[in-house]
């Protein structure tokens, strides 16, 4: 397997790396290799052999992943890229096709250098994984490529927190009693700035969790957390009055559907791949509409039972995706290019 994106902590591509090897691992079908940068071999479960590479990245990293990963019977790019030759079958999993879909979401020298390497990827690949039917329609009409879907799924620590937790990380980072709160990495397609202004109309707080590359997406008045430890996030989740989730542009949805899993009433977008993952358990709003956004905030934050009733739906929803289900599903993708599992 191709880990090299996966970095310490991290977001949802770094999360499917982690959660699919340790679920691999789990079901004992198959020995695993897996290449990593040298600070994320820790990161691999027992039983897992780390192929080490020096820590990258940008273009240095794209070319450790073009390089040979060593002996193999399957090679699984879990983050599109596959070595330029193999004389094994191939996998890549691709995980949204954004730097074609948004482009304005992304340097133009990343966005062009991006673009080569997953078209090209896609297109050698002698099976695709697709983590939404969302993103397979999507490779299908930029490369023609079919993809088989398998979705993500919330980490198992995950759950709904208890009392003493949540209130742990209240006083730990002085929350107020009410609140919006986000979880990803500050971006342009996330449209913090709609979210922030639907929250200001709305007269909520909202907080944010999650890397800040440049704090002037951060909008006037915004609580900004910047990166939280994993251990925190799902009693953040747990005390949260509403979770929101802007996006305008998703290839799953990892941080709402983790969120729903910790029984958090989560608005999302009603754009790309958010309806198919998030299904009823979450509601669902016009991507940008400011007031759209700022009623659907107050209503929750205002009715306790329509927050409770939005949770349950929610968990209900988040336990229906299990990383286990991830696994198996790729162990048959495997298996449809004649490998033994």
């Amino acid at each position: 397997m191709n880990g090299l994106a996966l970095r310490p902590g991290g977001t949802g591509v770094q999360t499917y790396i982690r959660e699919l090897v340790r679920a691999m691992a789990r079901a004992d079908r198959v020995d695993i290799a897996v290449v990593v940068q040298a600070d994320a071999a820790a990161e691999l479960p027992p039983g897992v052999e780390a192929r080490v590479r020096p820590v990258a990245a940008g273009v240095r990293r794209a070319i450790e992943g073009l390089r040979s990963l060593g002996p193999a019977d399957l090679v699984h790019g879990l983050d599109v890229d596959l070595p330029r030759r193999s004389t094994v079958p191939t996998v890549a999993t691709v995980h949204d096709l954004s730097v074609f879909d948004v482009p304005w979401a992304f340097s133009k020298r990343r966005a062009t250098a991006e673009r080569a390497i997953v078209s090209a990827s896609l297109r050698r690949a002698d099976a695709i994984i697709a983590v939404s039917a969302f993103t397979a329609e999507r490779a299908l009409a930029l490369v023609g490529r079919e993809a088989t879907v398998v979705h993500e799924a919330p980490s198992p620590a995950f759950a709904q927190p208890d009392a003493a937790a949540v209130e742990r990380v209240r006083a730990a980072y002085g929350l107020p009693a009410v609140f919006v709160f986000h979880v990803g990495t500050v971006e342009p397609r996330k449209d913090i700035a709609s979210l922030a202004a639907a929250a200001r109309l709305a007269g909520l707080p909202l907080v944010l969790a999650g890397a800040i590359p440049d704090v002037r997406l951060v909008p006037p008045g915004v609580r900004a957390l910047g990166y939280v430890p994993f251990a925190d996030l799902a009693a953040l989740y747990g005390a949260a009055t509403v979770v929101a989730y802007p996006s305008r542009y998703e290839g799953f949805g990892l941080p709402p559907l983790e969120a729903m899993a910790c029984g958090a009433p989560v608005v999302a977008s009603a754009v790309t791949s958010l309806p198919e993952v998030l299904g009823d358990g979450a509601e669902l709003v016009a991507a940008g509409d400011v007031d759209a956004w700022a009623s659907a905030l107050g209503r929750l934050a205002a009715d306790d039972e329509a927050r409770r009733e939005l949770a349950a739906r929610g968990r209900r929803r988040a336990a229906s995706f299990t990383w286990d289900a991830t696994a198996a599903a790729t162990l048959e993708v495997y298996a449809g290019l004649g490998i033994s599992v």
